[in-house]
C-alpha cells in the first residue's frame, strides 16, 4: 500500500503529469534519432545543432513567437551552414562544426545579455519542465508524434544510409536527401528536447540513450527498442527522483540514463568490462597453478 501511495502521490499535481508527458515525448524523439546519430558518427552534430538554436530561442522570446520556431529556424540553418562552409573548405567536419556552433551559441548569449530583462537565461539552458502549458504539451506531442513517423516511414532508407553511404547510391538513393532529412529530424528533436531538459542536456537524451543501446546489441531493430526502454525508464525515474529528492528535472533524467548507462558499460554481458575483466583472469594461470614439463624420451 505504501509503494502504491509513493507512486501516485506525484501524479495527483496536474504540472507533474504534464512535464512526465513532455519528458516522454522528449526522451522517446531523442532515444530513436540517438541511434542513428550513433551509427553514422554524427553525435558532435547534435552538439551543436543543440547550442546553435539558442539564438533564434532568445529572438523568438523578443518577438513573441513560440520559441519552437526559432529554434527550429536557427537548428536547420546551423545544419545548412556547416554544409556549406565544409564543402567550401579544406576544414574537417568536426572543425567546421565547432566553430559554427560556438559562434552560434555566443551569438545567443550576447541577446540573452542584452535583454536580461525579458529573457531567464536559466529558462532556456536547462529548460522549464514543470512549468510547461497545455498548449506547449500539445506542441510538444505533435512535434514528437511528427518526428516519430517520418523516422519510421524511412526507416529502412536511413538504416541503410547509416551502414552503407555507398551501397545505398548505388541502389539509386538520394543520399544527399536523406541525410539532409535526418539532419532536418534532428533540429526537430531538438526542439522537442528544449522543452524537457533546455538546450545543454538535451545533447544527452541525444546520445547517452543510443550509445547504451549500442554496447548491449549488434541488431539495429533491437537497438531502438533498448534505447525507447532505457530512455523511458530513466524519464519515469528522473521525474520521480525530482519530485522526492527536490532536483532539477531535467538533470535528474540525465543522470538517470548516465546511471544506466554506465550499468551497462561495466556490467552487460558479454563485452562489460567487468566481464571481460573476469574473462581475462579465467584465461590467466594462477601462482600456483600446475605447469607441464615435457620430459625428454629415453630419460
Amino acid at each position: 500500500m505504501e509503494l502504491l501511495n509513493w507512486i501516485v502521490e506525484p501524479l495527483q499535481y496536474g504540472f507533474l503529469t504534464r512535464a512526465l508527458a513532455v519528458t516522454l515525448a522528449a526522451a522517446v524523439v531523442s532515444a530513436v534519432l540517438s541511434c542513428w546519430l550513433i551509427l553514422m558518427g554524427w553525435s558532435l552534430m547534435g552538439d551543436a545543432v543543440s547550442h546553435a538554436v539558442l539564438p533564434g530561442v532568445a529572438l523568438a522570446y523578443i518577438v513573441g513567437i513560440p520559441f519552437s520556431i526559432g529554434a527550429f529556424v536557427f537548428g536547420a540553418g546551423a545544419v545548412a551552414l556547416i554544409g556549406a562552409v565544409k564543402s567550401t573548405s579544406k576544414l574537417k567536419p568536426d572543425t567546421v562544426i565547432g566553430v559554427v556552433f560556438t559562434a552560434l551559441f555566443a551569438a545567443g548569449l550576447a541577446i540573452v545579455s542584452s535583454t536580461p530583462s525579458q529573457i531567464d537565461l536559466m529558462h532556456i539552458l536547462f529548460g522549464n519542465v514543470l512549468g510547461v502549458t497545455d498548449g506547449e504539451l500539445w506542441q510538444v506531442l505533435l512535434l514528437g508524434l511528427l518526428t516519430l513517423t517520418i523516422l519510421l516511414l524511412k526507416r529502412k532508407d536511413l538504416t541503410l544510409l547509416a551502414f552503407d553511404r555507398t551501397h545505398a547510391h548505388v541502389l539509386g538513393l538520394n543520399t544527399r536527401f536523406l541525410s539532409a532529412l535526418l539532419l532536418g529530424l534532428l533540429a526537430l528533436s531538438v526542439v522537442v528536447g528544449l522543452q524537457a531538459v533546455g538546450i545543454i542536456l538535451v545533447v544527452a537524451m541525444l546520445i547517452t540513450p543510443g550509445a547504451t543501446a549500442f554496447l548491449l546489441t549488434r541488431s539495429f531493430d533491437r537497438m531502438l527498442i533498448v534505447a525507447v526502454g532505457i530512455t523511458v525508464a530513466a524519464a519515469i525515474a528522473g521525474i520521480y527522483a525530482s519530485y522526492y529528492l527536490d532536483i532539477s528535472t531535467g538533470a535528474a533524467v540525465v543522470l538517470a540514463q548516465s546511471v544506466a548507462f554506465t550499468a551497462v558499460y561495466l556490467l552487460a554481458p558479454p563485452n562489460g568490462l567487468l566481464f571481460q575483466h573476469l574473462r581475462r583472469r579465467a584465461r590467466t594461470p594462477g601462482p600456483g597453478a600446475d605447469t607441464a614439463v615435457a620430459i625428454p624420451e629415453g630419460s
